[in-house]
């Protein structure tokens, strides 16, 4: 197998040595040799255990952050009333969500995101049957919910993803 070179992963170099140095909180001249060090050895010496990296697509990256940021805070909101509200009558449901999604990262990546917004839980990936399964801790309509889902999130991680395929709501 060949061997990755020096500076094969720039992104993933900078993201160690930056990561390093935001833990160490200084700018001494020793961890900045470290974190060097560690940018350019680590992506080298675990090479062979990395995937190929992927091509994203910067403009719907940009559009998905923006739009699970919002629902972030809308379903901060939304926890919030119903967990401190006066009459709390949550309606928990388990959301089986099926996937077009094929990318491992993009299907980590939409695990993530239902896992950050408040209100949702991804329980379970399961890769034979191509779905994902989500609890819910408020869902009166599971079937709306896996639809708003594939709206929201997976469509945009196909654009980002898979954009050599037409997917449905997006423009060829």
């Amino acid at each position: 197998m060949k061997k990755a070179g020096w500076f094969a992963r720039p992104g993933l170099s900078l993201l160690l040595a930056t990561s390093w140095l935001l833990l160490q909180q200084t700018l001494a001249p020793f961890h900045l040799i470290s974190a060097v060090l560690i940018g350019l050895l680590l992506p080298r010496l675990l090479g062979d255990f990395l995937m190929a990296p992927s091509r994203l697509r910067f403009m719907p990256a940009l559009r998905l952050v923006l739009i699970v940021l919002w629902d972030i805070v809308l379903g901060n909101i939304a926890v919030a009333r119903l967990v401190l509200g006066p009459i709390s009558r949550p309606q928990p449901a388990w959301v089986t969500v099926p996937l077009a999604l094929r990318h491992p990262t993009a299907v980590s990546m939409l695990a993530s995101i239902i896992t950050t917004t408040p209100g949702t839980v991804s329980c379970l990936v399961d890769e034979e049957r191509r779905h994902i399964l989500v609890h819910a801790l408020d869902c009166s309509d599971p079937a709306q919910m896996a639809a708003d889902i594939k709206v929201r999130y997976e469509i945009p991680l196909l654009a980002i993803f898979e954009p050599s395929q037409n997917h449905p709501g997006e423009s060829a």
